[in-house]
């Protein structure tokens, strides 16, 4: 059950305390859940920074994390989370989403379920290589908690997001298969995903942050037409790059959270 305002700190969300996370899109209610290598956990509140928001306060915070390793060097490694960060780093590509859209990457099905509550868009096709993935967030109910009519669009594939093609070209390719957010070596796994999807247009989990390194690197600002571009170059059908604000965006998101490595 959603954790009501009254049981969260009065110093985080009274004025000049962090604001209470309370955004405009779907978040599906999480249960903690077990799997063999994977788990799911809900915090009842915590603080988190967002991708170009500030700090706030997030209630009935879901985690899902895999068990890595062996014996003494076995630990939990965090693959996603209902976070602001998570949340506003996937939201560009949900809300724009139309037609058949392609998932590549189930995660905690957050991405999924609200592309399928769009009326722009007809069916979402997701793709999990992970079984016990796709068993975890069938068991919790995800998208059991549409709408009737939104729940029909969504169907789970059980493939490799790098080789699948489906039977009806895509529209909107979402793509989210990497657990660092930053990373260049994502740009040719798009690519390769378009191609085999045939969407006409992409939205990638860490495509700010692959924007922002490279006019760092070439010593460019980050405004419109250096976004334009790098966007050019990169050669993919991308989503976002038509907001007016996408260069400040992508410049915020920068400041916290780009990485060299």
């Amino acid at each position: 059950m959603p954790v009501d305002t009254q049981d969260v700190p009065e110093g985080l969300v009274r004025p000049g305390g962090a604001p209470l996370y309370a955004p405009d899109l779907f978040r599906p209610a999480y249960r903690p859940a077990r799997g063999e290598r994977w788990r799911l956990d809900v915090a009842p509140f915590s603080l988190c920074p967002g991708y170009w928001s500030g700090v706030q306060v997030v209630t009935d915070m879901a985690v899902l994390t895999r068990t890595e390793g062996t014996g003494e060097t076995a630990g939990l490694r965090t693959w996603m989370s209902m976070t602001p960060m998570e949340i506003e780093s996937q939201e560009l590509g949900c809300r724009a989403a139309f037609g058949h859209t392609v998932v590549m990457g189930l995660g905690m099905g957050w991405a999924a379920a609200n592309a399928a509550l769009r009326p722009e868009v007809a069916a979402v096709t997701v793709v999990e290589f992970d079984p016990e993935v796709i068993a975890m967030i069938e068991a919790v109910g995800v998208f059991a908690q549409l709408p009737p009519d939104a729940t029909a669009k969504v169907a789970v594939v059980n493939a490799d997001a790098l080789s699948w093609t489906p039977e009806a070209r895509a529209d909107t390719l979402l793509a989210d298969i990497w657990l660092p957010l930053n990373g260049d070596d994502r740009v040719e796994q798009v690519r390769r995903m378009r191609a085999n999807t045939g969407a006409t247009k992409v939205y990638f989990w860490g495509q700010e942050m692959v924007i922002a390194r490279r006019a760092r690197t070439a010593g460019l600002p980050l405004d419109t037409a250096t976004v334009a571009r790098i966007v050019a170059d990169l050669d993919l059908p991308l989503i976002g790059p038509d907001l007016p604000d996408y260069p400040d965006r992508i410049a915020r998101a920068a400041e916290r959270w780009l990485s060299e490595g």
